[in-house]
C-alpha cells in the first residue's frame, strides 16, 4: 500500500509543471484567443487541484508512517567539483497541506477571473502571469532543498510585481509593484547571505540533511561572541520571511499591492506569496527551533505586527486596504505561533486563514464590480438585499476571522492562543486575545456598513454573474467546515507536525475567553456602525490625534520617505559630488596630459622625408659635437689630467 502512494507521490512534479506548459502555451501560442487562454490556464490549475487531493488522502491515509519517512524524490541537476544540487519533490503532510490549499485557491481565483476580468484587454497575459504565478508557488512548496526553493522564491517575487503592477498604465499600480518587489528584495538578501553561511558551514543545503548535520553538531557550532553560529543563521534566513510575509519593518509593501486586480489581491493574500515566508519558517523549524534567541524574536516581533496592524485596519475605509491590514495582522499571528511553538497551530491557521482571506478578497472584488470600481466602504450601503449570494458568503469570511464557532478560524485561533499561554508567553497571548477583539471589530465594522448600512441611491448594485458567485460559495464552505478537521476524529494537528505528537483535546475555557473577544468586538461593532447607540464621529473627535496617527498608518512610509530623501539622499549627493570632482577629475586629469603629450609628440610625425633627414643630420651634428668638445671639458676638469699621470 505504501509503495502505491510512493509511486503515486512521484508524479507530484505535475503539479507546479501543468501550470508552467499552460503559461509556455498561452505565452507563444493561443495569446490572441481570450477563450482558449483562459481555458487551457483553469484547466491546468484543476487537473493539478485533482493531483494535489489525491496525494492529500494518500498522505493521511499512511498516517505516522509518511511523517517519519517523507517521501523524497531527486534529479541531479549540477555536480561539479563536489558541488551538487539537486532538483526534486518532497511530499509529506506539511507539502500536502500547501499543494491542496494553493491548487484550491488559485483555482477559484482564475474562475471567478473570467466574470472579473470580463473585457480587459490584456486577458491572456492576466492569464499567463496566474498560471506562472500558482507553477512558482506550487514549486517553492515541492522543493526540496534551500537553493531550489529560493529559485522559485524569486520567481513568485517576479509573478507578483508583474501582477500588481499588471495595470500599467496606471502610475499608483507600477509604484506599487516596484515597492513591492524593492521591498522584498532586501529581505531576500539577508535570505541569500544566510544560505551561503550554511552552505560554508554543513556543505549542504538539502533539508533533510541539514536537518541531520544540525542535530548532530550541534554541540560544535561556533559561537561569536556571545551569539551562537545558528543563532546568526536563523536571524539571516528570517529575514526573507521578514520581507515576503509583510512583517514590520518590511510590510508596506503589502497594502500597497492592492493596486492590482483584486482577484490578484486574493491569490497573492491568501495562498501564495505572503504565506511564503511563513512556510519557509516551518520547512526549516529545525534551524529555528536550536536557537531559542530566534524563537523569540519570531514571537515578538510577529505579535507586535499582529496587534500594529489591526490598529490600522479600525481606522481604514478603503475595503481592500482594510482586508490588507487584516492579513497583515493575521500573518503575526502565524508567526508568534511559529515562535511560541506551536508549528501545528500556525500552519492550522494558515490554511484556515487562506480559505476565508480569499473569500472576503473575492467578495470585495464581488462588490467593487458592481458597484463600479467603488472601494470607499461608506459609499457603499445595504448590499446584502441586492447581493444575497456575496453578502452571506462575506458574512462566513467574517465570522471565521472573528473566530466565532464552529467556523473555521475558530478552531486555528484557539488553539495559538492556547499555545501562546501553556508556552508561558503570558503577554503574547493577551496581545493575540486584544488582536482577535481589534480583528471582530474592524471586519463587522465593513460588513455593517458596506452590507447592512442605508443604501445609496446613486448606487444600483446587483449580483455578480455565476463564475464569480460560485468560488464564494465554495470558499465559503471550506470557510465553515475547514476547522473541523482538527477534532479528535481527524487530528489535523498530527498530520502537520514533524515526529511524534500526541494532538490535544480543546480547552474549552480558554477557547470561551477567545470566543468572548471576539462577539465583544462584533456587539462594539453593532453598537457603533448598525445601531447608532454609539457616535463614531465623537468618538474621533474626542481621540483625534489617536484617529490621525491610525488614519496615516502610524506615518512608517513617510518616515521612510524622509529617511530615502534626506539621509540616504544627502549620502547620494556627497558620493555623486566625490565621483564628479574627485574620481572624475583624476581620471580626466590624466586623460587632459595624455592628450597634451600626444598633441606635442604629434608635431614630429609630419610624414614628410626631408624632415626626417633635416632631423637625423641635426642629431648627428649635435652627438659630433659632445664627443667632439666634451674631451676637452673633461681634461680641463680633471686634476691628474695636468700632472701627466698616466693610470
Amino acid at each position: 500500500m505504501f509503495k502505491e502512494m510512493h509511486d503515486l507521490f512521484q508524479w507530484a512534479w505535475l503539479i507546479p509543471a501543468l501550470p508552467f506548459l499552460s503559461f509556455l502555451l498561452i505565452a507563444f501560442v493561443t495569446k490572441r484567443s481570450k477563450g482558449l487562454s483562459s481555458t487551457i490556464s483553469i484547466l491546468a490549475i484543476l487537473t493539478s487541484l485533482g493531483i494535489a487531493i489525491a496525494i492529500a488522502y494518500s498522505v493521511i491515509s499512511a498516517g505516522a508512517e509518511i511523517v517519519e519517512h517523507p517521501a523524497i524524490t531527486n534529479v541531479n541537476w549540477l555536480n561539479i567539483l563536489g558541488l551538487k544540487i539537486d532538483f526534486g519533490t518532497i511530499i509529506d503532510p506539511l507539502s500536502a497541506m500547501m499543494l491542496f490549499v494553493v491548487t484550491l485557491v488559485a483555482a477559484m481565483v482564475q474562475i471567478y477571473s473570467l466574470g472579473y476580468m470580463h473585457g480587459d484587454k490584456g486577458w491572456s497575459r492576466y492569464y499567463a502571469y496566474q498560471s506562472l504565478f500558482a507553477c512558482s508557488m506550487l514549486g517553492l512548496v515541492l522543493a526540496t532543498n534551500l537553493l531550489q526553493l529560493f529559485i522559485f522564491w524569486e520567481l513568485v517575487g517576479l509573478c507578483s510585481y508583474l501582477l500588481i503592477g499588471f495595470w500599467y498604465f496606471k502610475v499608483s499600480a507600477r509604484e506599487a509593484a516596484k515597492k513591492a518587489f524593492m521591498t522584498t528584495r532586501v529581505g531576500d538578501f539577508g535570505l541569500l547571505l544566510g544560505m551561503l553561511f550554511l552552505y560554508s558551514k554543513f556543505g549542504t543545503l538539502d533539508f533533510a540533511a541539514l536537518s541531520t548535520a544540525l542535530s548532530t553538531n550541534f554541540q560544535n557550532i561556533a559561537v561569536v561572541g556571545t551569539v551562537s553560529y545558528v543563532t546568526v543563521m536563523s536571524f539571516l534566513v528570517f529575514m526573507g520571511p521578514l520581507g515576503k510575509s509583510g512583517q514590520f519593518p518590511l510590510h508596506v509593501w503589502l497594502p500597497d499591492a492592492m493596486e492590482g486586480p483584486t482577484p490578484v489581491s486574493a491569490l497573492i493574500h491568501a495562498a501564495t506569496m505572503v504565506v511564503a515566508g511563513v512556510y519557509l519558517v516551518a520547512r526549516m523549524y529545525f534551524l529555528f527551533d536550536a536557537s531559542d534567541a530566534a524563537l523569540q524574536f519570531i514571537a515578538s516581533l510577529g505579535a507586535f505586527t499582529a496587534i500594529f496592524a489591526a490598529s490600522i485596519a479600525i481606522a481604514q475605509n478603503d475595503i481592500k486596504r482594510i482586508l490588507a491590514y487584516s492579513t497583515l495582522s493575521q500573518l503575526g499571528y502565524m508567526m508568534f505561533a511559529l515562535g511560541v511553538g506551536a508549528f501545528s497551530g500556525s500552519m492550522f491557521h494558515l490554511m484556515t486563514h487562506a480559505f476565508f482571506k480569499a473569500l472576503m478578497f473575492l467578495g470585495a472584488g464581488s462588490v467593487i464590480h458592481a458597484l463600479h470600481e467603488k472601494q470607499n466602504i461608506w459609499d457603499m450601503g445595504g448590499l446584502l438585499k441586492k447581493m444575497p449570494i456575496t453578502g452571506w458568503t462575506f458574512a462566513i469570511g467574517v465570522l471565521a476571522i472573528s473566530g466565532v464557532p464552529p467556523f473555521a478560524g475558530f478552531f486555528s485561533k484557539d488553539e495559538i492562543l492556547a499555545s501562546a499561554l501553556n508556552s508561558g508567553h503570558p503577554v503574547i497571548y493577551a496581545v493575540g486575545l486584544f488582536t482577535a477583539f481589534l480583528t471582530a471589530f474592524y471586519m463587522s465594522r465593513l460588513f455593517f456598513v458596506a452590507f447592512m448600512g442605508p443604501e445609496k441611491e446613486e448606487n444600483h448594485p446587483h449580483e455578480s454573474p455565476w463564475s464569480m458567485t460560485i468560488p464564494l460559495m465554495i470558499l465559503a464552505f471550506f470557510s465553515l467546515v475547514g476547522g473541523w478537521v482538527s477534532l479528535p476524529a481527524h487530528n489535523f494537528a498530527y498530520f502537520v507536525h514533524f515526529g511524534e505528537y500526541e494532538p490535544e483535546a480543546i480547552q474549552w475555557g480558554l477557547a470561551g475567553i477567545s470566543v468572548l473577544a471576539g462577539l465583544l468586538g462584533i456587539g462594539l461593532a453593532y453598537l457603533i456602525y448598525l445601531k447608532k447607540a454609539i457616535s463614531s464621529e465623537s468618538i474621533v473627535a474626542r481621540f483625534p490625534t489617536v484617529y490621525k496617527v491610525l488614519r496615516n498608518k502610524y506615518y512608517v512610509d513617510e518616515f521612510y520617505l524622509w529617511i530615502i530623501d534626506h539621509i540616504m539622499g544627502g549620502v547620494s549627493r556627497a558620493l555623486y559630488w566625490f565621483d564628479i570632482y574627485i574620481v572624475d577629475g583624476i581620471i580626466n586629469g590624466i586623460a587632459l596630459i595624455t592628450r597634451g603629450s600626444g598633441k606635442t609628440l604629434r608635431l614630429t610625425s609630419t610624414g614628410q622625408v626631408q624632415t626626417y633627414a633635416m632631423v637625423f643630420f641635426l642629431a648627428i651634428v649635435v652627438i659630433f659635437m659632445v664627443f667632439a668638445f666634451g674631451e676637452g671639458q673633461l681634461t680641463a676638469l680633471n686634476p691628474l689630467a695636468t700632472l701627466g699621470g698616466v693610470r
